[in-house]
């Protein structure tokens, strides 16, 4: 049985391929980056939305069309 071995680039090109959002690869990788910051709480939404060059409502749009519920109200 042969061993199928995938670079973290062909995961990586893989997934951030499923990004509608951006063109440009490297904005993609930056999203799928802030959203697992978000996802972990290690930044803010405000942050989130400097770091993509986005306003808050954008961004909040953004979530809300991929399914991730998030809100302001829950603990920090």
């Amino acid at each position: 049985m042969a061993s199928h071995q995938i670079s973290q680039y062909q995961i990586s090109y893989h997934i951030s391929n499923k990004v509608p959002f951006f063109k440009e690869e490297e904005k993609k990788r930056v999203f799928l980056e802030v959203v697992g910051a978000l996802v972990l709480r290690i930044i803010s939404l405000r942050k989130a939305a400097e770091i993509l060059d986005m306003e808050e409502q954008d961004l909040l749009k953004i979530l809300d069309s991929i399914g991730y519920p998030f809100s302001y109200l829950e603990d920090e």
